[in-house]
């Protein structure tokens, strides 16, 4: 089955969840709700790794490692009954930073508010890409405003006492987040069936270049994403929380690295620092596709037909 040809004229928002749209962690109103010290959990966490080490495991992945260790407490009962459905309410308690869900509305509103763009069906989508739990995310309030999550996910299984985690189904990590925004930059994600992330077709014939997409994130462990859609000629922006000295200094960093393009605090109000980057780098790169199309389509059409002097 041939590939769909596409139009290139979407513009994709891909956003890191935690501490980018959401101050802290998405876990902690897990933490909250079974009273589990979410310090002593992360701790366990952390040290899992040297503990695998001594046992022969020459690789360990950090987000196996916390993700199967939310399976052991829930083995154990200290996640008593902890399932998809509880995670996904768990999503309804995440608050989210100034501005936030309605940017995202708002930012589809602009696009599709000025008539050059529409004439040549300029689209905006958002997207989130986190190492997370993604029924979480899709159970919290930003969830009608995204076109896609990519992030972790769990099967269950039946016991006596109903339906509890049993095994991870999907793990996303720093690393293969790179997958996701290649799936949306090829369109994997709108025709799974006709298309394959690791086809190889021309970058013009892909559903979102990556000179069309802005990635919004908060940190180091965002680097793979940052370093790829950058190269590609994408735009990055990195977010810190307002008055938080460490984090304006993890972003800063990577700003004098070039890494990211712009930073600003993670304040997506309008008028604020960040929205006025966003959306002005929004306009910028809708212009662009514009300025393309019209000289696309002047081109096809050749010059007009005229008399001859003899």
């Amino acid at each position: 089955m041939s590939a769909p040809v596409f139009s290139q004229t979407v513009i994709a928002l891909v956003w890191d969840f935690d501490k980018t749209l959401i101050p802290g962690y998405m876990q902690r109103p897990l933490f909250e709700r079974y009273g589990v010290d979410e310090k002593v959990f992360w701790g366990e966490v952390n040290a899992l790794n040297e503990r695998y080490r001594e046992m022969g495991c020459e690789q360990v992945s950090n987000e196996m490692a916390y993700l199967n260790h939310i399976l052991e407490y829930t083995e154990q009962g200290r996640f008593a009954g902890l399932n998809n459905d509880i995670l996904a309410e768990l999503g309804r308690e995440l608050e989210f930073y100034p501005g936030l869900p309605d940017f995202f509305a708002a930012t589809r509103a602009l696009v599709a508010s000025r008539a050059e763009w529409q004439k040549h069906d300029i689209t905006l989508e958002h997207y989130i890409v986190s190492t997370g739990f993604t029924r979480t995310i899709r159970g919290s309030s930003i969830a009608r405003h995204v076109d896609g999550v990519w992030g972790c996910e769990f099967v269950e299984c039946d016991t006596p006492e109903g339906r509890r985690l049993h095994r991870v189904a999907y793990v996303l990590d720093n690393t293969t987040k790179t997958r996701a925004v290649f799936e949306i930059n090829k369109g994997v994600n709108k025709h799974p069936n006709e298309i394959d992330v690791n086809a190889a077709f021309p970058e013009n014939e892909r559903r979102v270049p990556f000179r069309n997409m802005i990635y919004i994130a908060d940190g180091p462990s965002d680097v793979p994403v940052f370093s790829v859609v950058r190269r590609l000629g994408g735009r990055t922006y990195g977010v810190y929380n307002p008055g938080h000295r460490n984090e304006f200094r993890q972003v800063k960093s990577l700003e004098q690295q070039e890494r990211i393009d712009s930073m600003g605090p993670a304040d997506y109000s309008e008028g604020s620092q960040t929205w006025m980057w966003l959306t002005t780098t929004i306009e910028e790169i809708a212009d662009r596709i514009v300025a393309e199309r019209e000289q696309a389509l002047g081109s096809k059409a050749g010059d007009a037909p005229r008399h001859l002097n003899d």
